[in-house]
């Protein structure tokens, strides 16, 4: 059976986690071993959105603190705050075409380019069946 992305697939890329005090979580998971290999600042909404990327054993975590507008909703998650889990690919197009062609329920019109990363990255991402967030990403 064939399956979607069949050959544009790499695994894992990161586990998104939006949090309240971006230092204080650094500081978690420095002492679970983890350690920050990149971190970008950026405009968004009515304010700058920080992102730390923190790396252990070839697993990546990015950490994102949102303009203060946006962190009382984060703050009253009951069970965590996993916003996506990130997949790694080949060619972020192919990926995108071939889920607007199988109909998924893309969230970008278009796959958006970040300043992460040496020179950026690509993604965009769909709904799963139960509404999880599932991110597709080329870093370029």
């Amino acid at each position: 059976m064939k399956t979607l992305l069949e050959h544009n697939f790499n695994g894992l890329q990161h586990i998104g986690i939006p949090v309240t005090e971006i230092q204080r979580s650094v500081n978690f998971y420095r002492r679970l071993g983890f350690v920050p290999v990149m971190e970008k600042t950026f405009p968004e909404g009515d304010g700058e959105t920080t992102a730390v990327m923190m790396q252990r054993a070839g697993v990546i975590i990015e950490l994102y603190q949102l303009p203060q507008s946006q962190l009382e909703e984060i703050k009253n998650r009951r069970d965590g705050a996993v916003n996506h889990i990130a997949f790694s690919v080949n060619d972020i197009q192919a990926a995108f075409n071939e889920m607007l062609a199988t109909g998924e329920d893309i969230l970008e019109d278009k796959p958006v380019h970040l300043d992460f990363w040496e020179n950026g990255c690509k993604y965009f991402a769909i709904r799963g069946p139960d509404g999880e967030k599932l991110e597709f990403n080329q870093i370029l």
